[in-house]
């Protein structure tokens, strides 16, 4: 692979948890990172949105440390580029941003470096850079994932064409993982630790079989984090309610929050998204559906 032609590289971002699937079970959605890349004679991340503004625009922009970390490790040197970005994601808000930018990153080692990866070892890499599987397995696989990390090694299976759709609440505010994991137990019971797996269970089950109702209810009896990160959430409990008396199946805190995920099946998730952008009008209300796709690469002339 050359760089003599402009390449894209397109990784979705990712909702994970969806209540008790806590660390393992992640789903890719329709908001996109972007990444145009170049070769140049020095590296460059150009921001074409202001909330990426903020960060470096050199060689100490994250992705690029990131892609220059996964090259070293395969023995190989980066050729500089300039890379526009531009993203759809909001940043802090749960929605999988950084496992989407460490996925991006490493698409553009991969295709710079020619290094020849192929998923299982992106998502190895993105994973022990994440700490767990299931934002960047989403970001890679698409549709829902549901995986584990341990001993070095990640087992992951991907799900696709689900036949529902979510309706994000995105409050104003970010709330750092760092903050939302300082509120959880450092342990839990046994028995309580069993029940929340069991729970885990049921959740995929009823998803795969489409028995809304059921994995609704599961999203609700998590024990493993939503019981602990409520106080942090505004409008929490209000949003829960709303999205229920509008058509939603189920409600859970997207990743480590703020944003909360309003399930609902195909074609009633519209409703869901007017009404709640209606009576939340101080918060960002999407509609998204499920990526099936994953990461991408492409080749801009050859899309001409």
């Amino acid at each position: 692979m050359t760089l003599d032609n402009r390449v894209q590289i397109k990784v979705p971002a990712s909702s994970a948890n969806l209540g008790p699937g806590f660390d393992s079970i992640g789903i890719a959605v329709d908001l996109y990172l972007t990444l145009e890349v170049e070769q140049s004679n020095h590296w460059e991340f150009i921001a074409e949105t202001e909330e990426l503004s903020q960060f470096p625009n050199n060689e100490e922009n994250f992705m690029c440390q990131v892609a220059l970390k996964v090259a070293s490790k395969y023995g190989k040197t980066l050729t500089p580029c300039k890379v526009k970005i531009n993203s759809e994601i909001p940043l802090a808000r749960g929605l999988g941003s950084s496992a989407s930018a460490i996925v991006a990153a490493i698409e553009l080692a991969d295709f710079v470096g020619n290094l020849g990866l192929d998923t299982r070892e992106k998502l190895l890499l993105a994973t022990e850079m994440e700490g767990h599987p299931d934002n960047v397995g989403a970001s890679l696989y698409g549709g829902l994932v549901v995986g584990c990390y341990h001993h070095n090694e990640v087992d992951l299976v991907s799900f696709p064409n689900l036949a529902f759709e979510m309706i994000a609440v995105i409050p104003n505010e970010e709330l750092l993982t760092k903050d939302s994991r300082g509120v959880l137990p450092e342990v839990l019971p046994y028995s309580e630790a069993i029940q929340a797996s069991a729970t885990a269970n049921v959740l995929v089950g009823a998803l795969l079989s489409q028995n809304w109702e059921l994995a609704g209810k599961m999203m609700e009896s998590d024990l493993f984090h939503q019981p602990y990160r409520k106080q942090l959430i505004p409008f929490y409990s209000e949003i829960e309610v709303a999205a229920k008396e509008n058509g939603a199946f189920g409600v859970a805190l997207s990743g480590a929050g703020p944003t909360m995920l309003c399930f609902a099946e195909k074609g009633k998730g519209r409703k869901v998204a007017e009404s709640l952008q209606q009576t939340f009008s101080a918060m960002s209300v999407k509609l998204l559906n499920i990526d099936d796709t994953g990461s991408n690469v492409y080749n801009l002339e050859c899309a001409k």
